[in-house]
């Protein structure tokens, strides 16, 4: 004798999806603070290129590769280094609005909890951003680095820190733009089953590749970057399989029912099942 979980009605558990003009004027306000902050950061040119050297000579002290091994793959053609400006100018809030919207309309217990990492990790960079002033490796003459931005273009900045009014050129460390990628890659592998979900790493790795080959972050700035979205993951956990699937809410128990013996005795249960266990 043996006691068997029913199974649970469907759509008791289902998460509903939060009201899609609230989650657009969230998000909205989310890049609205990511630019403003940026621009609070901006005027600090001297202080910016201090702390580029302190990280090229940290970096070299602690025998990370060099950044000039990957530009110089990007330079043997023309075509390849326009192909990593391109990618940085445009890949890096498409990919992440898409990765939002596909969880909103599939996923929305994982949107909501993607939603939150992702708003953590960016005050988090802005108020580093602001602690740490850091001028990008493509400003410090040390590296021997080309801005490949402004020499084969596309490229998202002005010439200058002094004459860009649209963006803050010394906010190089974290890196969202690999924060966001990063995030993007784990918030699919969590919230898919498929078999092939794991492929989802190489839009991070493509993306640390074209920063650091484009001059415009150091290692450590994706380091640190990796940090912050590690920190903010271990706090904010996502939803539970069984909640994605429609099977009971996180921490719920399902419903068990008695069955009896053959020989008609009472039926003694075998202890709690959660329901779809194993499955």
């Amino acid at each position: 004798m043996e006691w068997r979980s029913e199974p649970a009605q469907k759509g008791t558990t289902a998460i509903r999806r939060p009201p899609l003009v609230r989650e657009v004027l969230l998000v909205a306000g989310l890049f609205l603070v990511y630019k403003l902050g940026r621009q609070l950061a901006t005027g600090h040119g001297p202080e910016a290129l201090g702390n580029a050297h302190r990280v090229w000579d940290l970096e070299r002290a602690a025998h990370l590769p060099g950044e000039r091994g990957v530009q110089s793959a990007l330079l043997h053609g023309d075509t390849l280094v326009h192909g990593a400006n391109t990618f940085y100018a445009t890949v890096h809030f498409p990919a992440t609005a898409a990765f939002l919207v596909w969880l909103y309309l599939r996923r929305p217990g994982h949107y909501v909890w993607a939603r939150r990492v992702l708003a953590v990790v960016t005050a988090a960079a802005l108020v580093c951003h602001l602690a740490f002033p850091l001028a990008p490796p493509r400003m410090l003459a040390a590296t021997g680095l080309v801005d490949t931005g402004q020499v084969y273009g596309p490229t998202v900045y002005g010439a200058s820190p002094e004459a860009d009014p649209l963006s803050n050129q010394f906010a190089a460390m974290p890196s969202l733009h690999f924060g966001w990628a990063l995030m993007v890659a784990v918030g699919l592998i969590v919230a898919t089953r498929s078999r092939l979900r794991w492929l989802w790493l190489l839009h991070p790795l493509l993306t640390l590749l074209v920063i650091v080959g484009t001059a415009n972050h150091y290692w450590l700035d994706a380091i640190v970057a990796a940090a912050l979205l590690g920190t903010a993951l271990a706090v904010i956990r996502p939803p539970l399989p069984a909640a994605r699937h429609g099977g009971v809410a996180a921490g719920g128990r399902g419903t068990a029912a008695p069955v009896r013996s053959g020989s008609g005795g009472p039926a003694t249960p075998r202890g709690p099942e959660l329901v779809g266990a194993g499955r």
